[in-house]
């Protein structure tokens, strides 16, 4: 009930007028039946702009530390991913990865839309990273298409660190629905999972226009952030 409530009384119409998005390619989205809705994750916002402009109601999974973060913010927080029915992830670990999957099916078994960042983190630069493979594993396993979904501007309009954001445009742009079901069965197969999950990041570049990276964001976002631990530890002292 409190998702209905966050969506046509209190934050939709709130997040409708000052972002005023411009949804393209909403039909691509079915209006029933299990499906998987696999975006760019590029702000914190995208996780409301999205649910205020679809029709029917979509599950995320959500990172864990939203629902276990410290003092008042970090209560209310969990208390609004909670009352949203999102559903919280662990993502440390080894059993991580298969913790997300048993939750996502369990989602497209009621026959429900799962939102799902294959990058599995938000972008730290605007530019869109290598997708994880478990967007595929649940598109075969449960045999539910995947639909292609852009975030265009949500960046600028709340970058990673700005709690109030800013009046920026955005547009929410849906792909057509991809068909792996000449996979159906082959879900323990590293390369079929690979070359699934690639189709659909491909599908979401097309889409968005970003600048691709080959890496997951999570590496890149670790390696730049050691560089600037040395870097503070050990300045380089001009020579002359």
């Amino acid at each position: 009930m409190f998702y209905y409530v966050l969506k046509y009384v209190l934050l939709g119409p709130l997040l409708k007028l000052a972002f005023r998005p411009r949804i393209e390619g909403l039909e691509h989205v079915p209006e029933s039946g299990a499906a998987i809705v696999a975006g760019n994750h590029l702000s914190f916002s995208d996780h409301f702009l999205m649910p205020a402009v679809l029709k029917r109601r979509i599950t995320f999974l959500a990172k864990a530390e939203y629902f276990t973060g410290p003092g008042i913010k970090g209560r209310l927080t969990a208390y609004f991913f909670r009352s949203a029915g999102q559903i919280p992830v662990d993502r440390s670990g080894k059993e991580a990865g298969q913790a997300a999957i048993r939750e996502g099916l369990g989602v497209l078994g009621k026959d429900e839309l799962l939102g799902i960042y294959p990058e599995g983190t938000r972008s730290h630069d605007g530019r869109l990273y290598k997708g994880k493979v478990g967007v595929a594993v649940m598109a075969l396993r449960a045999g539910v298409p995947v639909i292609p979904c852009a975030m265009i501007g949500t960046f600028e309009a709340q970058p990673p660190g700005k709690i109030v954001p800013n009046l920026h445009p955005v547009v929410i742009r849906f792909g057509k629905p991809l068909d792996f079901s000449r996979y159906a069965g082959m879900e323990n197969e590293k390369a079929i999972l690979r070359a699934i999950t690639d189709e659909i990041m491909y599908a979401i570049l097309k889409l968005s226009q970003q600048e691709y990276v080959d890496e997951y964001a999570a590496v890149v976002k670790a390696q730049e952030a050691a560089a600037t631990e040395k870097q503070r530890k050990f300045p380089r002292i001009p020579l002359s």
